[in-house]
């Protein structure tokens, strides 16, 4: 990309709504998987899509909370389009009950496991352990994808593990149903197998090896069906629960058998809650270029419950705001950057979106009285890093941000991330990034995503090899400098886009602005499933 391009670009800028719809018709693609030749593929050989297994599947009226559904975008170009890493995953309501959903797009690939599958599964086994979601897979993959098997077989994070959390789901007492309508070929049958019951269709294939690999390795010449169709394995391996005709039978077997688990039904808090302002003004106060400031408290207002906010040391610390809230009558725990300037009560001003030792002493205070009296933690975050500078250090600045990570990351309480724009550096960190364990993540389409902006890196790198040249004795070589600065700004500016971190699975969804309470209400009611752990709070030696 040339200069001149970076220019074109800068001009083309969005609002944020324009990028919100521009995100939406990218996600109508992704979900329509592999195209028509895979959905041909499926129809003759008598078999649904994963889009409409899952229509089968959910009880009328209610939508998939659909999460990964960026994974692996733009990451394997070598190998072809893989829309959202060829697997669906996503919570939804099958006869009343909230189930966590894996279920293979054979319309990808076959369905074939990539690394990026394989993480995203993952994701969804984890996200359903916190939350002791039932969970219900739907098989129809053809297994690893051996030209990737190096990053999908051997290690912690990779394919074994699935079924290592597979066994663990089934001691914990986690319910676990899987549906082969489909292949299910060598390692990955162990997946359908360790669950709590199995259902095959006719048609269907369950084998460590295929009639060919069975050829090559023992000369035995062998059919799909005699070696691991439906009916053998109902009849004479023993290893099918439940022999189903077709992809609509199974379903309805599968709906059937979720509603013998018990109902969950909670008496519902009474009331009718709505938020102060209506949420589709979000669109009004974030632009989508994150350059804008904005007060968090009118962003407030489109997510809690009118009424309901009971700020925490509003007079201190302006650039973080803390606050007790409802939403949706479900009492909470904010922490929300403050996009405005600011000034404290020595007369300083204050930059928006940037933590200072008081803002961030402010905040781990805050999450231990959170933790005191049990409420989930909900991070906003627009935040550019913490304050630099002589004045900063001398103020404690380190030892105020360690304060916030110990007790951030010692928090017994549920933690949920929302990215609203900028995350940088350890700002992302405090406000509890992936790396900290929220039980989930999601993010705007504007929300920018590294360890510092693409104008500071590159700038820094350029003063580096100033630098260095000048300690050498040499003279710069500015052309070659400005060149090597505008490819580390384009690097940075590929890398800060939320949907090549979405591909990589730092966040769980990329979500509409106007859908951020909505999604919420959703989050907390699968966090509330889980009892608050009994034990006591507390957290290492704090630096005071």
């Amino acid at each position: 990309m040339t200069t001149s391009s970076i220019e074109k670009n800068k001009a083309r800028s969005f609002s944020l709504k324009q990028l919100t719809d521009e995100f939406h018709h990218q996600e109508t693609k992704l979900k329509e998987g592999g195209g028509s030749s895979g959905k041909e593929r499926q129809k003759r050989l008598n078999r649904l899509t994963v889009r409409e297994r899952l229509d089968l599947l959910l009880d009328p009226s209610t939508d998939l909370l659909e999460l990964g559904l960026w994974a692996g975008y733009k990451m394997y170009s070598e190998w072809g389009e893989l829309p959202a890493a060829g697997v669906v995953t996503g919570i939804g309501i099958v006869k009343g009950r909230k189930c966590m959903i894996v279920a293979n797009d054979a319309t990808v690939k076959a369905g074939a496991m990539f690394p990026q599958s394989v993480k995203k599964v993952l994701r969804a086994q984890r996200i359903a352990f916190e939350n002791r979601l039932p969970v219900i897979f739907l098989v129809d993959s053809s297994g690893v994808f051996l030209p990737m098997q190096e990053d999908v077989f051997p290690d912690e994070d990779d394919f074994g593990r699935i079924f290592r959390n597979n066994a663990i789901f089934s001691a914990e007492g986690i319910p676990q149903i899987a549906a082969i309508m489909g292949n299910c070929i060598a390692g990955g049958g162990y997946l359908p197998v360790l669950c709590d019951k199995l259902l095959m269709t006719e048609g269907s294939g369950l084998y460590i090896a295929g009639p060919a690999l069975v050829k090559a390795a023992i000369g035995q010449v062998v059919e799909t069906e005699e070696l691991g169709g439906g009916r053998m394995h109902a009849e004479i391996s023993g290893t099918v629960d439940f022999l189903e005709k077709d992809d609509p039978s199974c379903i309805k077997r599968l709906r059937a058998l979720i509603d013998m688990l018990p109902d969950e039904q909670a008496a519902l808090k009474k009331g009718k809650f709505t938020s102060r302002t209506d949420p589709k003004k979000l669109y009004d106060i974030v632009s989508g270029d994150n350059k804008k400031a904005y007060d968090a408290h009118a962003l407030l207002d489109c997510i809690l419950d009118a009424d309901s906010m009971q700020e925490y040391k509003s007079d201190y610390g302006k650039t973080i705001i803390t606050a007790y809230a409802q939403i949706s009558g479900k009492p909470v725990g904010i922490i929300a950057n403050q996009r405005t300037h600011s000034s404290t009560g020595r007369g300083e001003i204050e930059i928006g979106g940037v933590l200072y030792p008081e803002s961030a002493d402010k905040a781990a205070r805050f999450i231990m009285d959170c933790n005191q009296i049990k409420v989930p933690i909900i991070f906003l975050h627009d935040v550019s890093g913490f304050m630099v500078g002589k004045e900063a250090e001398q103020a404690g600045i380190i030892r105020s941000g360690a304060k916030m990570i110990s007790a951030m990351s010692n928090s017994l309480v549920p933690k949920i991330t929302v990215l609203i724009g900028n995350s940088f550096g350890a700002g992302h960190y405090v406000m509890c990034g992936k790396a900290y364990d929220p039980r989930f993540i999601v993010a705007w389409p504007n929300a920018k995503y590294a360890v510092m902006g693409a104008d500071q890196a590159s700038d820094t790198l350029y003063t580096i090899q100033e630098k260095s040249a000048e300690r050498q004795g040499k003279v710069l070589d500015k052309e070659e400098a400005e060149e090597m600065r505008i490819k580390v700004k384009i690097r940075y500016e590929e890398q800060m886009d939320i949907r090549y971190g979405a591909a990589r699975g730092w966040v769980d969804a990329i979500i509409a602005p106007h859908e951020t309470r909505k999604t919420l209400i959703k989050f907390l009611e699968l966090v509330e499933r889980v009892p608050i752990a009994a034990k006591s709070f507390h957290t290492g030696v704090f630096q005071v």
